[in-house]
């Protein structure tokens, strides 16, 4: 059982202080990765307002990367391309 939990998470993955949040499009991406053992895993807030109403979408990805500025980085990236890939669609 432990080897699942460490596979999918189980709760190992603690928030490390949130970065400065970025505009992107008519996105707001504000990169949070979650400190999990000697690195930090991509992790990201994406939001936008859709109809006039605020939409928010919660990334996280298995990729752990050992240095935080690294991750945030990283984290602002792949946040990047699922907006560009998916676009509001995020959101549905």
């Amino acid at each position: 059982m432990s080897f699942l939990k460490k596979l999918f998470g189980g709760g190992n993955a603690v928030p490390a202080p949130q970065a400065d949040a970025v505009a992107y499009k008519d996105f707001r991406i504000t990169p949070s990765p979650l400190k999990e053992g000697d690195g930090f895993r991509i992790a990201a807030l994406i939001e936008a307002e859709v109809a006039g109403e605020t939409k928010s979408h919660q990334l996280v990805r298995a990729d752990v990367i050992r240095d935080r500025d690294d991750a945030i980085e990283a984290s602002l990236r792949k946040a990047r391309q699922m907006i560009d890939e998916q676009g509001v669609r995020l959101f549905g």
